[in-house]
């Protein structure tokens, strides 16, 4: 990686997103995450349970060269799992069952079925599907669930394949893939802030907003509207990537300071907002 920011592109898959029935939590989650790295999402999208389509999104990314792939979904045990087929075909790189994938299985059937939570710790074909993964893939120990992730260390775009599960998704990537990611991100800086401002009237911003864009490029800043009325308040929102988390947070401060005293001279009164609000 050079040192621009690494480019990411995230691809959630299953049709209950598409159909509206689950709400995709897991592009959000690390859309902050790996920003927070100092990476740059540059695409996300919503893919059905289908061969052909992940595997012509997959095909389309490996062309653009990003950086980093992510999937989540479709690693189950079900017909309709087919994320990993999708994979193999997009880069050519057959199923095989992994040793250690197959290991991961059986020892969570195990647990499981040990627990009463399963009736048996067979390794029935269907729990063997979650072992299979593409040729040179390494299996990422899924501490929650049972299907492995899976890290596919092409160049220069390696795909990492995750459940669809947030909770699994979440803790194979703070787990598991915790030092991957801190190998290709190395100690990249991310600051943001959020502020909240007494104005209704986003068209009023603007121009203050413009002038920091101007004088500080290197931050991002946007206004988020919600509604017009009395008593309204936007939303405004800072983020910078630097070299390091303090060259970033020194950029958050500097646009902060001058926007501050931009919204003083319009009679705007502001407050930060704290990380939860």
């Amino acid at each position: 990686m050079g040192s621009s920011s690494p480019t990411v592109e995230i691809f959630a898959i299953g049709n209950e997103l598409l159909l509206g029935e689950v709400v995709d939590t897991n592009t959000s989650w690390l859309c902050r995450l790996l920003t927070g790295l100092g990476g740059k999402v540059g695409r996300a999208a919503l893919l059905p349970d289908d061969v052909e389509a992940i595997r012509s999104e997959l095909e389309g990314a490996l062309r653009r060269r990003p950086d980093l792939v992510f999937t989540t979904g479709g690693l189950g045990p079900t017909e309709d799992d087919r994320t990993l087929i999708a994979v193999a075909l997009a880069t050519g790189r057959p199923l095989e069952e992994h040793p250690q994938a197959l290991r991961m299985v059986a020892d969570r059937y195990q647990a499981l079925a040990a627990a009463g939570y399963v009736a048996s710790p067979e390794l029935t074909p269907p729990r063997r599907k979650m072992a299979l993964l593409p040729q040179g893939a390494v299996p990422l120990a899924n501490p929650v669930g049972v299907a492995p992730g899976v890290l596919l260390p092409l160049e220069p775009t390696p795909l990492i394949c995750l459940p669809g599960v947030p909770e699994e998704m979440k803790a194979i990537v703070q787990g598991a893939l915790a030092p991957y990611l801190q190998s290709r991100f190395g100690r990249a800086g991310f600051a943001e802030l959020r502020m909240l401002v007494d104005c209704g009237d986003e068209s009023r911003l603007a121009p203050l907003l413009e002038e920091i864009r101007r004088q500080l490029p290197q931050v991002y800043i946007k206004s988020r509207a919600r509604a017009f009325g009395p008593g309204v308040r936007l939303r405004i929102y800072f983020s910078a990537t630097a070299s390091t988390p303090e060259e970033a947070q020194a950029l958050i401060e500097k646009a902060r300071c001058r926007l501050e005293e931009q919204l003083a001279k319009a009679g705007i009164a502001s407050e930060i907002l704290s990380r939860e609000d």
